[in-house]
């Protein structure tokens, strides 16, 4: 009989990942693994039938103690679906976030499971994908900088705002990782916005997208197309901020792809007015 068992992963098994995430249509960064195994090396997890990865989950502890975690990249290779290694898995990585609000972005065919399993739907993000005008300036008074120029305390209070725990071992890699621009908006030394652009399989995508006005967001979305004009970017905007939504359809953004944010417990407390895009499907 076939042996099934189910691991942590490996360094070489999250690049695995971000094919199989390919090879789904979700495009991810072309060096997301670089932040993703940084954060929480022993929250992915591989379904294995005789030794070969066949299904997997990440399960992403953020904070100490009981706080918060996030589930993604739940996946079983197609060939063998609907034989139970992805509720293995899936299972596996509830249990590892047991007693925390658990979040994750759930893609339409799957949300009715979430729901089966005690998440609620909190927003919908729609992926909206096209070429900004690359010529917005900032509003008066602020400067956009590279963000890996800041003191990183600024930045990561800057994300908490937006963002249910604090997740420092995330934002330094991810700001960090090869072929990537990281910027801030900062005003009399205060940051007014955050964004980061990372090339991906098809078009580059922005995230996080967080400001505290859509004129601020609008700017930095603007500045990193500019930095590579003729490659579309892709940003999911969440429908739980109206102008984030406006924004993006002032900037020429079509709808792509849709998922939806949803959690175990509670919406958590955040600025949702400065969130007009989020970081990743993956790890939230």
């Amino acid at each position: 009989m076939p042996t099934f068992e189910i691991t942590t992963a490996s360094a070489a098994d999250i690049d695995m990942l971000g094919e199989w995430a390919h090879a789904e249509g979700w495009n991810p960064g072309r060096t997301d693994s670089h932040a993703f195994f940084a954060t929480d090396p022993r929250g992915f997890l591989i379904g294995r039938l005789d030794g070969e990865p066949v299904s997997s989950v990440s399960a992403i502890r953020y904070g100490s103690g009981f706080g918060f975690g996030f589930l993604g990249f739940y996946l079983t290779r197609p060939e063998l679906r609907g034989q139970g290694y992805g509720t293995q898995v899936w299972h596996a990585g509830m249990n590892r976030l047991a007693g925390r609000n658990v979040g994750l972005d759930g893609v339409v065919t799957q949300q009715s499971n979430y729901r089966k399993s005690g998440f609620r739907p909190a927003w919908t993000n729609m992926r909206r994908v096209g070429l900004p005008p690359t010529d917005i300036t900032a509003p008066p008074g602020v400067s956009l900088v590279d963000a890996r120029s800041l003191p990183f305390d600024r930045l990561a209070d800057f994300d908490r705002r937006y963002f249910p725990a604090e997740r420092d071992s995330f934002l330094a890699p991810w700001i960090a990782a090869p072929m990537r621009t990281a910027l801030a908006a900062v005003a009399d030394g205060e940051v007014q916005g955050f964004a980061v652009l990372r090339p991906c399989r098809t078009s580059s995508r922005i995230g996080p997208l967080h400001a505290t006005s859509p004129e601020v967001a609008a700017a930095l979305v603007s500045a990193l197309s500019a930095t590579d004009p003729e490659t579309e970017i892709a940003i999911d905007v969440p429908d739980i901020n109206p102008a984030a939504v406006r924004l993006a359809e002032q900037l020429g953004l079509t709808p792509s792809f849709e998922t939806a944010r949803m959690y175990t417990g509670p919406t958590p407390d955040v600025d949702h007015t400065g969130l007009f895009g989020i970081t990743s499907l993956e790890l939230g």
